[in-house]
């Protein structure tokens, strides 16, 4: 914000602060407890809608919402009332309030919450309204509103005060309408397949289920350490041991990585797991599912991104890693070549690599950096190196990948799929590899979950598990290209006094 227009905010906070205590001094509550609201914006559109300009009714209504619009004209004034399900008008004549309440109408700001009652009209412009009789200050509003025009300008202040951003930006409403359809989209897909919702721990004892930097904290009363889960996978796959054959959560996880248009360290996350089912299987509940939230959503499955338009709806073709790789990057690798060879290979191709890297972490190297970004997708890409994927099934014709994939689109990955690894002595070996990475300074591997491996000695049944990130699905359907315009609150950097970064 310039010095200018802080000066003036202040000092418009300081004319309305003025305001809220004229009217206290003149015995009216400016924050009443409640009202009686009797219709939404929506539901007054959709009972009355179809009058013609002009007509009146006798039809009662109290309505309560946010002023965003206010126009005097003499003994008239018209006001823009939003609530939650839109926005309805206001007609304001001083005949009917009196000469006092009209003038206390007209004190209201821009900002204000108002509570009104009146005979549905609909004027001869056309416009339908309330014509009110009575209205009620509900909560006043002490800072003003961003321009109409311009909302907020500075795109950070915009994700900080996502409060006035929702209040300012039609678009900032959409995307978010956005995001709840597409929640409420999973849910009932999953449900209608007899998925069953649950809830797993946040605090875990033994960070697993993704290569991650986990957050740390500490339990007091047991004195002991914790991290923030960076997954849902292994407890969700704990209740197949138990029995339970269709399982999914919907469930904030917690990764400390950086910040940028695809990462936030607090994200949401899909995860879902089905017994006597294999990563095919997987593939066509994800391209199901994708499409079914994009129809929810949005009416369509095709979206369109940075100009790019692709079409969400099945099948999506299924790529095997070493294909891309060949057709990207005109280099034949495989995840059992001599380690040197693949790093002459990378040096060839201009893929930088480190000395502590295996061959599967070299050919994931190999498709990160001149693959993924050039896929426009839907697509599948499947079969990654065993190395990699410490909780997948070997695949079943080749020893050196695993029956993995994870969908793409427009060079992102929405998520990360298996059929799921249920051999405990193979698990334990592969915990005891990441456990060795870990000792040697990998901060993405983690240890032995020793009370996993116990699960698995119980007996997993065969099965697939899928795992999305809501947020990333959202922009995709949003089209939209940060990560940060589908989160309501997501962290940046701290705000200094005088409010800058």
């Amino acid at each position: 914000m310039t010095d200018a227009a802080s000066t003036s905010a202040d000092g418009e906070r300081e004319r309305r602060l003025a305001k809220l205590d004229a009217l206290r001094a003149a015995g009216v509550d400016p924050y009443p407890v409640r009202f009686d609201r009797t219709h939404t914006s929506a539901e007054v559109l959709r009972h009355w809608g179809e009058l013609e300009a002009g007509t009146e009714t006798s039809d009662v209504v109290r309505v309560a919402g946010r002023v965003v619009l206010l126009r005097r004209q003499g003994g008239l004034t018209f006001a823009t009332l939003r609530d939650g399900a839109g926005q309805i008008q206001l007609f304001v004549k001083r005949d009917n309030l009196g000469e006092a309440q009209h003038a206390a109408f007209n004190d209201l700001d821009l900002g204000d919450w108002v509570g009104a009652g009146g005979a549905v009209m609909k004027t001869r412009k056309g416009e339908l309204s309330v014509q009110v009789d009575e209205f009620a200050l509900l909560s006043k509003a002490l800072r003003p509103l961003p321009d109409k025009w311009h909302g907020l300008a500075d795109v950070d202040t915009r994700f900080r005060q996502r409060y006035v951003d929702l209040i300012a930006n039609d678009d900032a409403r959409r995307i978010f309408a956005i995001r709840f359809a597409v929640v409420a989209a999973v849910r009932d897909f999953l449900s209608a397949r007899q998925f069953v919702e649950v809830e797993t721990p946040v605090l875990h004892v033994q960070a697993g289920g993704a290569a991650a930097r986990p957050f740390f904290t500490h339990h007091n009363a047991l004195d002991m350490p914790l991290t923030l889960r960076i997954a849902l996978e292994l407890h969700l796959k704990r209740l197949l041991v138990g029995g339970i054959e269709r399982v999914f959560e919907i469930g904030r996880v917690f990764r400390n990585e950086g910040l940028s248009t695809r990462h936030n360290p607090e994200f949401t996350m899909l995860e879902c797991y089905q017994a006597y089912a294999d990563y095919s299987d997987m593939m066509t509940l994800t391209e199901e599912l994708v499409s079914e939230c994009a129809r929810a959503a949005i009416g369509r499955t095709e979206v369109t991104i940075d100009d790019t338009t692709i079409d969400l709806a099945p099948p999506w073709p299924r790529r095997t890693m070493l294909d891309l790789i060949a057709e990207h990057a005109g280099v034949s690798v495989h995840p059992s070549m001599p380690v040197d060879e693949l790093e002459r290979i990378c040096d060839d191709v201009g893929v930088p690599h480190e000395p502590r890297m295996g061959a599967g972490q070299l050919v994931l190297e190999l498709y990160e950096k001149t693959v993924e970004p050039n896929l426009v997708g839907p697509v599948f890409v499947c079969d990654y190196p065993r190395e990699v994927s410490p909780l997948a099934r070997t695949h079943r014709e080749d020893p050196a990948l695993v029956e993995r994939f994870e969908p793409v689109v427009l060079g992102r990955e929405l998520g990360n799929a298996f059929s799921e690894l249920n051999d405990p002595v193979d698990q334990l070996e592969r915990f005891e590899a990441q456990a060795k990475l870990a000792a040697a300074g990998d901060a993405e591997a983690h240890g032995v979950d020793d009370d996993y491996v116990r699960a698995l000695e119980f007996g997993l049944p065969p099965c697939g598990g899928l795992g999305i990130g809501i947020d990333r699905l959202v922009m995709l359907v949003a089209e939209v290209s940060s990560i940060r315009e589908v989160i309501l609150f997501p962290h940046l950097r701290p705000e200094s006094a005088d409010g800058s970064e």
